[in-house]
């Protein structure tokens, strides 16, 4: 496991070093290492290197683990079907798949059912990639909205992308770089379930990028844990 410390180290120092490069504090950027296939006794590992949040894409294999696993702030990253939100709305800190109001109405009432407000971040698909979830830019607004006034208990913490994997980065910049123009214009409305804190971009191949243009929480899988069994 002491690979896992030192892919931890490395990605850190780089991290900071990029972050300090685009005028940012070297700790402004979360690292959230993405656990998705791991076992509990790497995860474990991972924390004890430093590791304090976890994303999973799946919300089994938070059910699988949760109980086998120190204690971490878990996020679920993966795209959340309304039927499992009860499952996972006790275990999480932070939604970030949240695109359709079909959706946060689910979490919404689990979340009530708990006692708690859950945060989330809206995922846009700045690309408009049929592959991939999540809104597009310009529907970004109405769902903003219609969460505001139909959804008490959820607090809506900022945005989530995934770029398309390029080996061209700036391409995948112009979609980072539309994301964070959201995220400004909406940071600056006033609301007491609208409090912006993360931008969620970037992953192992293209993290500096994504915080060269503003990210301040990248998700790192296969950088810390090597490539992972497909087969899972």
């Amino acid at each position: 496991m002491d690979i896992i410390r030192e892919n931890i180290e490395a990605i850190n120092k780089k991290k900071n070093e990029i972050t300090m490069r685009a005028g940012r504090e070297p700790d402004e950027v979360l690292l959230v290492a993405v656990t998705k296939t791991r076992t509990a006794d790497e995860i474990n590992a991972a924390i004890d290197a430093g590791i304090t949040d976890i994303g999973e894409n799946k919300v089994q294999e938070i059910i699988d683990k949760y109980e086998n696993v120190k204690h971490v702030c878990w996020h679920m990253i993966g795209h959340l079907q309304t039927n499992k939100v009860k499952y996972i709305i006790d275990k999480v800190s932070l939604i970030h798949s949240v695109d359709s109001i079909k959706l946060a109405l689910e979490i919404d009432k689990r979340a009530a059912q708990s006692g708690i407000v859950m945060d989330i971040l809206i995922q846009v698909n700045a690309a408009k990639e049929e592959s991939k979830f999540g809104i597009t830019s310009e529907e970004a607004e109405q769902l903003i909205k219609d969460i505001l006034e139909n959804c008490k208990n959820i607090r809506i913490r900022g945005f989530m992308c995934i770029a398309p994997y390029e080996d061209n980065l700036e391409n995948v910049k112009v979609c980072f770089r539309d994301v964070k123009e959201l995220y400004v214009r909406y940071s600056a409305m006033e609301h007491p379930r609208l409090n912006f804190k993360y931008l969620s971009m970037g992953m192992s191949h293209d993290y500096e990028a994504a915080i060269m243009e503003g990210s301040n929480l990248i998700r790192i899988g296969t950088a810390i844990f090597g490539e992972r069994n497909k087969t899972k």
